[in-house]
C-alpha cells in the first residue's frame, strides 16, 4: 500500500474519499510548527535512548533540509499524503531513507496535530496582541491631539451631552485593552503541551514529555492524555476573544462611517483608505471600515461552527476535529488584516474640529447642566428635571437654543435662574464641569492618557 498507514488495508482509498478527507490544502500552514514539534520530539527520543543518537541526528538534518526547501518554495505537497504531518514524514523518508520512519516513535498524529495548533496559535496570539497595541497607539495619538476638541456625545444615537473627542476615542482604547488582556490570559491555556500523549492513551516508550514541553517553550504538559488529544477549548477561547475583538472593531468602524458622512462631516478618512464609485464621480466611500464591520460576521461564524462541531463529540480524537483548522486560520487572517488597516486609518484621519463644535453649539445637549445648576442652588433634582424639561420644550417651540433664551424667559420657569446660567451652558464649561473620576473634563482625560500610556509599556 502507498499509504504510510496502509498495512491493514486490502484496497486503495477511493479517490473521492481521498480528496474529501484530505486537509493538506489548508493545514500546510502548520508546516513549520510541525517541523518544530518533530525536532523537539526526535531530540527527546535520542536523549531517552529510544532511538540511536546518529539516527536522531540524521532525522534532525533531514527535517532542517525540508524546512529550507519549504522556505524556498521547492516543496509540492500531495493530497495523496492527506495532511501536513504525513506529507512531511513522506518527504523525510524520501530525503534520508527508512530511518525517517523512526521519527513517529512514541507519538500519534493525534497529539502531533494538537501540538502544532498550540504552537501556531501561541505565535499568532502574540502577533495579534502586538497589532492591538498598534491600534491603541493610534487612538492614543489622536486623543492627545484632541483633549480640548468637543463633539456631541450620543445615547440612542440622539445628542446627549458634549464630550471631549479624546474621551470618546479613549473609550475604544479601553475596549481594546480588555481584548488584549483576554488574549494575554488565554496564553496560559494555549501554552500546554499535548506531545507524547499518543493516540489517546499515552505510549509504551519511556518518553519524557516534560523535555519536549521545555524544548517547545510550553509551560506545562496535559495531565490526561485523552484530554490532550481531544481538547480544542483553547481554539474556542481564541475564537470567542476574537469575536469580541471584532465587535469592538466593528463598533469603531461604524462610528467612522457615520462621522465621515456628509450629514456629520466630523472626520475625513485619508484617500488611501477609501474608494470611489464607478458611476458617481463625487463619491468617496469608506469601504475599509464598512468591510471591517462585515468581516465581524465571518469571525462569529467560525466560533459557532467550531462549537457545533465539538458539542456532540465523544472522547477522544474524531475526524470531525479536522474542521477546527480552517475557521481558526480564517479568523487569524481576518484579525491580522483588520488590525493592520485600522491603525493607520485612525492615524491618518482628519478631524474637523469646527464641525464638531458647531454641532454642540446648536443643540440641547447642555440641558442636564441647567438641572445641575438649579440643584446647586437648592432645588431637588426631580423638580429641576421637570423645570428643564419645560424649558427645553419652550425653547424648541420658539426655535431657539438654550444659550439664546433671555433671562426673562428663564425666569418664567424658575426664579433661581441668574446671569451665570450663560457661563454654565457654554459647551467648553459643560465638558470641564464633568471632572469626576473617569469623566470627560480635560483634567480627567489627561490623567486617563497617562494611565493608557502606562498600559502600553
Amino acid at each position: 500500500m502507498s499509504k504510510l498507514w496502509g498495512g491493514r488495508f486490502t484496497k486503495e482509498t477511493n479517490k473521492l474519499v481521498e480528496v474529501f478527507t484530505a486537509s493538506i490544502n489548508f493545514d500546510q500552514k502548520l508546516a513549520f510548527e510541525d517541523i518544530e514539534g518533530s525536532l523537539a520530539h526526535v531530540q527527546m527520543l535520542s536523549e531517552c535512548n529510544i532511538i540511536p543518537k546518529n539516527d536522531a541526528e540524521t532525522i534532525k538534518n533531514g527535517l532542517l533540509t525540508i524546512k529550507q526547501k519549504i522556505e524556498n518554495g521547492e516543496v509540492q505537497f500531495s493530497v495523496e499524503n492527506e495532511d501536513i504531518h504525513m506529507n512531511i514524514e513522506k518527504l523525510l523518508i524520501d530525503e534520508i531513507g527508512p530511518v525517517g520512519g523512526k521519527l513517529h516513535t512514541g507519538r500519534s498524529r493525534n497529539d502531533q496535530v494538537a501540538t502544532d495548533m498550540h504552537l501556531y496559535l501561541r505565535n499568532q496570539t502574540l502577533n495579534i496582541i502586538e497589532l492591538v497595541k498598534g491600534v491603541q497607539t493610534a487612538l492614543l495619538q489622536q486623543a492627545e491631539e484632541h483633549v480640548h476638541t468637543i463633539l456631541p456625545g450620543y445615547t440612542h444615537l440622539q445628542r446627549a451631552q458634549p464630550v471631549s473627542f479624546a474621551h470618546h476615542l479613549l473609550a475604544y482604547f479601553w475596549m481594546f485593552e480588555r481584548d488584549k488582556d483576554r488574549l494575554q490570559d488565554s496564553l496560559k491555556r494555549i501554552n500546554w503541551s499535548p506531545l507524547g500523549s499518543g493516540a489517546l492513551a499515552g505510549t509504551t516508550f519511556p518518553i519524557n514529555r516534560s523535555k519536549t514541553a521545555e524544548l517547545l517553550g510550553f509551560d506545562k504538559v496535559y495531565p490526561n492524555s485523552m484530554d490532550a488529544v481531544s481538547d480544542r477549548d483553547f481554539i474556542v477561547e481564541f475564537l470567542s476573544i476574537s469575536s469580541l475583538l471584532m465587535t469592538h472593531i466593528s463598533r469603531l468602524s461604524e462610528e467612522l462611517v457615520i462621522w465621515s458622512s456628509q450629514e456629520f462631516q466630523f472626520i475625513e478618512l485619508d484617500d488611501s483608505f477609501c474608494t470611489g464609485s464607478s458611476i458617481m464621480p463625487q463619491k468617496k466611500n469608506p469601504d475599509v471600515p464598512e468591510l471591517l464591520r462585515a468581516k465581524t460576521g465571518r469571525v462569529y461564524g467560525n466560533l459557532v461552527g467550531l462549537l457545533t462541531v465539538l458539542k456532540g463529540l465523544p472522547l477522544a480524537y474524531n475526524k470531525d476535529m479536522q474542521e477546527d483548522k480552517e475557521g481558526m486560520f480564517d479568523t487569524v487572517e481576518t484579525l491580522d488584516g483588520s488590525l493592520r488597516l485600522l491603525a493607520p486609518m485612525i492615524e491618518t484621519m482628519t478631524v474637523n474640529t469646527d464641525k464638531m463644535y458647531a454641532a454642540v453649539a446648536q443643540d440641547y445637549s447642555n440641558a442636564t447642566d441647567i438641572a445641575d445648576y438649579l440643584v446647586t442652588k437648592g432645588l431637588p433634582f426631580r423638580q429641576a428635571h421637570e423645570v428643564i424639561g419645560k424649558t427645553v420644550l419652550y425653547a424648541i417651540e420658539q426655535k431657539k437654543f438654550l444659550l439664546a433664551l433671555t433671562m426673562d424667559e428663564y425666569k418664567q420657569f424658575h426664579e433661581l435662574f441668574e446671569e451665570d446660567i450663560y457661563d454654565v451652558l457654554q459647551p467648553k464649561n459643560v465638558v470641564e464641569a464633568r471632572n469626576s473620576e473617569g469623566g470627560t473634563s480635560s483634567e480627567q482625560v489627561k490623567l486617563q492618557i497617562i494611565v493608557a500610556k502606562q498600559s502600553l509599556q
